[in-house]
Order: C-alpha cells, then sequence, then structure tokens
C-alpha cells in the first residue's frame, strides 16, 4: 500500500478537523499496518524520524503505543515529562514549539487543557499530535472506530451508546459517530453535561452523515435501547481526584452491567477506554464477558495511532 502524502505536515488536534473520507482512509492505514506488523514485514515509513513526546499527564497506553509504533515504524520516540522539562518549568510554549520544531520530526502532546495544545500547533512547524486534553480524545476514538469496524464490518448506521461523564471521551466518540454516519447517545447526568458547542457542532455533522446524535440526559434505559455497541469511561479521571466522593454520588447507577446489557442488541459490544474500575462504572462479569471487545480496542491504539504518525511524518 503505497501511502498518500496528503496528510505531511499537518496536525491530528481533533476529527473535526478531517473530512469523513479522510478518516475512513486513516482507517483503512490502520488496518494495513496491523496486517504487515503481523505478517512480520518491515514497515519502516518513517526511518530517521523523530518524535517528541510530551507528558504533562502520566499514561500507559498512550506513551507505550506511540513509543513502540515510532519504533515499529523505524523512528525514534523521546519521552519529555513536564517535570523533567523546561515546558514544565514555565517556559512558554511558542518557544518551546520552536526550538522542538527545529530537532524534531512530530510532536505528540498529552495535556490538560485543550488551548495549550492549539497554541503548540500554532507555533511548531512540525506535525503536532493530540494525545489526549481534557476536552477532547481523539486518538482513542480512532482506535474505537478502527476496532467497530473489525468486529461489525462497518460503521455508518450503527448505534454507539456512551454511559458516564460529559467528557473528553463523550465529546470525541460524538465527533466520531458523527463523521462515520452513527447513530450515537451519550447517557449524563444533567450535572455532567457534554460542552454545548461540540454537541451542536456533532448533530449537524451528523445530519450530513447520516447519522445523529442525541443527549439522554439521566436516561441510561433510552441510550442502552438496541445499541450496537455500549462504551463507558472512569468516573474520575486524572486531575478529578478531589472531587472523587462527590463524582461517585453522582455517577451512581451509571453502570455497564449485565442487566443494561439486555437493553442493547445481543450482540453488542463492550467498550472501555482504561483504566477501568470494576464495580463502579462497569462490572466484573461484563468487563471480562464474551462481547467485551476492550483488549481489542487498547490493542488498536498502537495501529491507529501509527496511521496517523506514518501519514503526517511522512517525506514529502
Amino acid at each position: 500500500m503505497e501511502l498518500k502524502k496528503d496528510f505531511v505536515g499537518k496536525d491530528f488536534l481533533a476529527l473535526t478537523d478531517f473530512s469523513s473520507e479522510e478518516l475512513l482512509y486513516m482507517l483503512d492505514v490502520a488496518d494495513y499496518l496491523k496486517a504487515e506488523k503481523k505478517a512480520g514485514r518491515p514497515i519502516d515509513v518513517l526511518k530517521g524520524k523523530t518524535l517528541g513526546m510530551i507528558f504533562e499527564k502520566s499514561s500507559t497506553r498512550t506513551r507505550v503505543s506511540f513509543e513502540t509504533g515510532m519504533y515499529y515504524l523505524g523512528g525514534y520516540a523521546l519521552f519529555l515529562s513536564g517535570n523533567d522539562s523546561q515546558i514544565g518549568r514555565g517556559e512558554p510554549i511558542p518557544d518551546t514549539a520552536r526550538v522542538l520544531s527545529r530537532y524534531l520530526n512530530g510532536i505528540m502532546i498529552r495535556t490538560f487543557a485543550h488551548e495549550r495544545v492549539e497554541e503548540l500547533a500554532r507555533y511548531a512547524s512540525i506535525p503536532v499530535i493530540n494525545g489526549l486534553t481534557d476536552l477532547l480524545h481523539p486518538c482513542q476514538v480512532m482506535a474505537d472506530a478502527q476496532t467497530i469496524r473489525e468486529h461489525k464490518g462497518r460503521l455508518k448506521g450503527l448505534k454507539f451508546a456512551f454511559i458516564g461523564d460529559g467528557n473528553n471521551m463523550a465529546h470525541s466518540l460524538m465527533n466520531m459517530g458523527a463523521k462515520f454516519g452513527m447513530e450515537v447517545a451519550i447517557a449524563c447526568p444533567s450535572t455532567h453535561m457534554p460542552d454545548k458547542a461540540i454537541v451542536d457542532l456533532a448533530q449537524q455533522v451528523a445530519k450530513e452523515n447520516g447519522g445523529s446524535v442525541e443527549i439522554c440526559v439521566d436516561n441510561i434505559a433510552a441510550a442502552a435501547k438496541n445499541a450496537d455497541i455500549l462504551c463507558t469511561d472512569a468516573w474520575t479521571s486524572m486531575g478529578q481526584e478531589e472531587e472523587k466522593l462527590q463524582r461517585q454520588k453522582d455517577f451512581a447507577g451509571y453502570q455497564i452491567n449485565a442487566d443494561l446489557l439486555k437493553q442493547a442488541k445481543d450482540d453488542a459490544l463492550v467498550m472501555h477506554c482504561l483504566p477501568a474500575y470494576r464495580g463502579q462504572e462497569i462490572t466484573e462479569d461484563v468487563f471480562e464477558g464474551p462481547q467485551s471487545v476492550i483488549f481489542d480496542e487498547a490493542e488498536n491504539r498502537l495501529y491507529a495511532q501509527m496511521a496517523v504518525m506514518a501519514l503526517t511524518m511522512l517525506d514529502k
């Protein structure tokens, strides 16, 4: 498969920056790279390239998948923690962006405020990849889409139900479903609603692509009814530790369990972006059950991100 050069030099900050056709092509590349790796064939399309990975939020899957992905693509990844770099000591982001652009071929950043990623991309002359912000998690949902397509054979027309916080995962899943013409239902408490601007845009894009986005406030059963996919996330994310006890009260009942699974289709998939807290947002039996594709989903972080890196960091 000869990779297109259309994406070279582009940032990957949000799915809304790309057309549906472009995102589907990225999934095709992810599938191709996965097949090549499984077959043991070399895929060193980024030989000699370097990726700087800035972590202001710690991680397991993001670090390992990006670092390993660069290795498989023939490149090299450098880990830059907030504590060990000047950006963590208050160096302005524009300065960091311009310096790193002279050393590296790409930057991945995992941080808190989405504005930090946007500012980094504005001043960098190399591609910037959003590894996660408090607003969006685009790499995760590309892996989710790859996993769904592997198991269901399609994306368009499927019903995707997310149960939990109207957070970065809910936002990115709405964007994913809207782009791929899915029927998305987000079940969240009225105290933890998703961003209205993101909802409004996702509903507009979904309509254009033959899908829909619905916010089922305080109505978990409605979201799960006849769903092809049930998905959830931790009630308390990184940086929200002080809210843990209140969040446990707010999200009580917002759980994927055997009873909720009965509301979905018989062959519904169960997904979770991890880390999971069994007994809170998901029960042990469902997490480990036959309908769970959670570890396929985690594995595909590697290939979805390899596709993003390969396409944005290729030679022109």
